[in-house]
């Protein structure tokens, strides 16, 4: 097992550059963190190393004075050239048991399970959380294949020891029956980067958390 380290989980907040270009990455990410986002991953699929590493500073800067973890994704070098807290790995990124190498036990390392296949590669030993979906429908990614729902969502979280967070079109009402499936939290990307108030609609994602939390304690479940 890799040692225990302390993230939450709960309402995990994905940026996107062109989401964020109106109100400026640092401002849009302190209005969520402000609203209930628990965990922010840096993620520009087209961002030159340079842009990447003065985006990634920033919020370091930003987060880490309120303990809110940043992970990057895909980037190993950028979460080592900057000391972020860890990285999130596709199935096409750097594996897993080479980025644990590079970064060391300390590292937080998340990687992104779509279907059956990938199960294998959320190795407790190595990997501290997985990130299932896409859950629904999504226009943030391109070339996706179906999405999995709640069925298909349950059916990989309970093949997968470790804690997980759901991604892929998840809004305020459909965060209670996500949670209710089995995951750890949400990762939401333009259900809040995109709003006019990334504050507000934090807000509603993290209530919506906590009220199925609530609700699943208090008839018996773990959530």
């Amino acid at each position: 097992m890799t040692p225990a380290k302390s993230f939450d989980l709960s309402l995990y907040l994905v940026t996107d550059p062109a989401m964020t270009a109106s109100k400026g990455l640092p401002a849009t990410v302190a209005e969520a963190v402000e609203g209930g986002a628990t965990l922010v991953q840096l993620r520009d699929k087209d961002g030159s190393t340079r842009t990447l590493i003065d985006a990634a500073n920033a919020l370091m800067n930003l987060l880490k004075p309120l303990g809110v973890k940043l992970i990057i994704n895909d980037r190993v070098d950028v979460a080592m050239a900057i000391g972020a807290d860890g990285v999130h790995l596709g199935q096409d990124d750097m594996p897993v048991t080479m980025a644990r190498r590079l970064l060391g036990p300390e590292a937080i390392i998340g990687v992104s399970i779509s279907e059956l296949a990938h199960v294998p590669t959320a190795d407790p030993d190595i990997v501290d959380y997985a990130g299932i979906g896409h859950v629904f429908p999504t226009r943030t990614k391109a070339k996706l294949g179906p999405a999995l729902g709640i069925d298909g969502f349950r059916a990989l979280r309970e093949r997968v020891a470790m804690p997980v967070v759901a991604i892929g079109g998840i809004d305020p009402d459909t965060a209670g029956p996500v949670m209710a499936a089995g995951a750890d939290g949400v990762a939401i990307v333009s259900g809040i980067v995109a709003a006019p108030d990334p504050k507000a609609a934090a807000t509603q994602y993290a209530l919506a958390v906590a009220a199925a939390r609530l609700s699943h304690s208090s008839t018996g479940g773990n959530l």
